[in-house]
């Protein structure tokens, strides 16, 4: 696929207005990913209240929220093979069903032994949500349009984080815990009947190929492995109960990827990552992904330990952070359209390092109209930063292999948000005994840092995308 115009006819394709019957599916798969994006936050302002109602150990009660995330990751490598077998369309519609009724079993936990195991369910039908829909749209548009759709649903998936804990807040104030999971059953069942109307449904493969079992074992037992050791080490601290599951995950994933290059229709293709570009921007897209995730891990901090703020009100003063993003990213999606989604990326890169260094510099007592102005202006940035390079990903392969591109940008993705998040908690911790304003003046350095080195894979995104329109140029 061609990553920017090179014609007359791409250039008039870029310029062509979307029309309606592809803007519709686009909406209504944007709602599905908002919905599994802040059910991912939403529910962590209420885990006190959990366990309150529950009568549980706060511990255990935080596997309310873990066993969420670790079913997200055990269901994304199959994602792939599922939308090639039954359809992306069918999928999207399925996983959106699936996790509109287990958000009501949630709801109805009795105990939190419930409400984990409703969680993980959870978690498997909204790990489908995103890949498959960004399938769907994919491979409806085609990748001279890809921008500007993807980048409604990239405000779906920024916006989703960072309404949830206000949102949450909201809610506790006026209703108990179950609300966190009730609000999904209205919204939900709204959204499965606009999309049983208008999000396609294509024929599946014609040969999908057997579902290749041991490929799945491995991966989907790897990723959550990662996952979980990561986000002990980050939340913990504790190196040694973090070793093992990190250890045998990178071990179990090492295995996975000797499988892959062994089998002829493995559960991922990782061949796909012998395209230049394709290697980039996924590249990209995880360094990017660990500045976003990240971030969201210390932004909240910083304003409750450093400032003082409360649950309820950290979460308003984010809000500007969704602001800027939502603002921003359909200005993107036009300019990655238009001249590729490395020249974006490396510019959005370029103002992420601009707009997060100031962090670093930052007093808590800061006049009361700066944190919000820079809030703003790094959610702008993040617009065009992360969402292009995800763009380029799937503009750099075949129709045929989106399935698998939309799969692994997406756990590269989540690993590179548990990757940046473990860091940077690490670092904060560390640096705390020294005074909280200089603990966040150094974790801020550290995610500025990470911000520099997703400029530099947007810098190799651009290159190779260069030499791929010199190459198709002759």
């Amino acid at each position: 696929m061609s990553t920017a115009p090179d014609s007359a006819a791409d250039s008039s394709a870029v310029d062509a207005p979307i029309p309606w019957r592809v803007w519709r599916p686009a909406l209504v798969i944007a709602f599905g990913a908002f919905m599994s994006q802040l059910d991912a936050s939403i529910v962590t302002v209420g885990l006190a209240s959990i366990a309150a109602d529950l009568r549980a150990d706060l511990a255990d009660v935080q596997w309310v929220g873990n066993a969420y995330l670790l079913a997200l990751g055990l269901s994304l490598p199959a994602c792939g093979w599922f939308t090639r077998r039954f359809g992306a369309g069918r999928v999207w519609l399925a996983s959106l069903a699936g996790f509109t009724v287990t958000s009501g079993l949630c709801a109805l936990a009795t105990d939190v032994g419930l409400l984990v195991a409703f969680r993980v369910a959870q978690g498997l039908t909204a790990g489908l949500l995103l890949p498959a829909g960004q399938t769907v749209l994919g491979q409806a548009v085609g990748p001279q349009r890809l921008g500007r759709v993807m980048a409604t649903l990239g405000i779906a998936v920024t916006l989703g984080p960072v309404v949830g804990p206000a949102l949450g807040g909201l809610l506790l104030d006026v209703a108990s815990w179950p609300w966190l999971f009730l609000v999904n059953l209205p919204i939900g069942a709204l959204v499965l009947g606009l999309g049983l109307r208008y999000v396609p449904r294509e024929r599946p493969a014609d040969h999908p190929g057997r579902l290749d079992r041991l490929g799945l074992v491995l991966v989907g037992t790897g990723v959550p492995l990662l996952i979980y050791g990561l986000s002990v080490w980050g939340e913990q601290g504790a190196v040694g109960a973090a070793l093992g599951p990190v250890v045998a995950g990178a071990l179990v994933l090492a295995a996975f990827a000797r499988h892959v290059l062994r089998t002829a229709h493995p559960l991922l293709d990782l061949r796909l990552f012998a395209n230049r570009s394709y290697a980039a921007a996924t590249a990209t897209a995880a360094l990017t992904g660990a500045a976003l995730f990240g971030a969201m891990l210390l932004f909240p901090l910083w304003f409750q330990l450093a400032r003082g703020t409360g649950v309820a009100e950290t979460g308003v003063a984010l809000i500007p952070l969704g602001v800027g993003t939502a603002l921003v990213l359909p200005l993107s999606g036009r300019l990655v359209d238009r001249f590729g989604g490395g020249v974006v990326a490396l510019c959005g890169g370029l103002a992420l390092v601009a707009t997060t260094a100031p962090f670093a510099l930052l007093t808590p007592d800061v006049d009361g109209l700066v944190v919000p102005g820079l809030l703003l202006l790094r959610g702008a940035a993040l617009a065009v930063a992360v969402t292009p390079a995800t763009i380029a990903a799937y503009q750099a392969v075949a129709p045929a292999q989106l399935p698998d591109a939309t799969t692994q940008v997406n756990i590269l993705q989540r690993l590179g948000g548990a990757l940046g998040g473990t860091v940077f908690a690490v670092v904060l911790a560390g640096a705390l005994p020294h005074g909280v304003a200089s603990a966040f003046h150094t974790a801020f350095w550290w995610l500025t840092a990470a911000s520099v080195l997703g400029l530099g894979a947007a810098g190799a995104l651009t290159a190779a995308q260069r030499r791929d329109r010199r190459a198709a140029l002759g």
